[in-house]
């Protein structure tokens, strides 16, 4: 049985059909990159995983579990944790207290404050640091460690390097290692796509709300992906929606 399964998922803003007739399964300890052009509906699946934007239709199961109308806030209990874009951390509260808050779940698990400082040394010396006065890749190791401290089976990570200069970036992704090899299963939302392919075992590229192609991460050559980025191509080693 998959992590997680998406069925046939339509998403909707308004009379717009964001995410269209999307279906995939995600392995546990896999790590999907999910990319595609601004507008392509990746931040819309992202967060109808996370129960922010419900689905006009399909389903969403986890471990065989249906969550499809299932609130956001239950989810996190039931392990899917959202790193959203643009992080929304509370800006006056300390870094310590805003990983405390991803405790309130309830789950039980590995992650605590310490390990996150861990896996994040550059927020040691920021613990009794309130967020807003933070430099942007510390807010970013901050929000992931606030969505890990939910001890989650499946992170979801939209525009990791969003707002961030390249150097901050290699810090912020140097750092993710030990969470990527640590068996959490992750979906990452990433417009950079060298960056997201160093990653990940699997990729799925995004056009106009379909799947464009499907592929392991091993056999899916970059050319293949730019040109399923821009709707050029058919690629012939992975799944193309049409």
């Amino acid at each position: 049985m998959s992590m997680l399964s998406i069925q046939n998922l339509e998403v909707r803003h308004g009379l717009l059909k964001a995410v269209r007739g999307v279906s995939f399964e995600v392995e546990k300890g896999d790590v999907l990159a999910l990319v595609g052009a601004n507008g392509a509906g990746k931040t819309t699946l992202l967060r109808s995983i996370a129960g922010a934007h419900l689905p006009a239709s399909g389903k969403i199961l986890l471990e065989g579990k249906d969550l499809t109308h299932v609130p956001s806030h239950k989810r996190i209990a039931m392990g899917v944790a959202l790193v959203p874009e643009g992080r929304r951390l509370f800006s006056q509260m300390t870094v310590e207290e805003n990983l405390l808050l991803g405790r309130t779940s309830g789950r039980k698990g590995e992650w605590t404050v310490d390990r996150v400082f861990d896996a994040f040394p550059n927020l040691v010396p920021r613990r009794h640091a309130k967020t807003g006065h933070l430099s942007g890749g510390e807010q970013q190791a901050t929000a992931i460690g606030r969505a890990l401290m939910s001890n989650p089976d499946v992170l979801l990570l939209d525009e990791v390097s969003l707002g961030l200069s390249p150097l901050v970036v290699d810090r912020v992704y140097a750092q993710l290692q030990k969470l990527l090899t640590s068996g959490t299963t992750i979906i990452l939302v990433e417009q950079d796509l060298g960056r997201a392919m160093s990653v990940a075992s699997h990729v799925i590229c995004m056009l106009e709300g379909k799947i464009a192609l499907d592929s392991p991460a091993s056999v899916a050559s970059r050319e293949q992906i730019t040109q399923a980025y821009f709707g050029l191509h058919r690629s012939d080693s992975g799944r193309v929606a049409q």
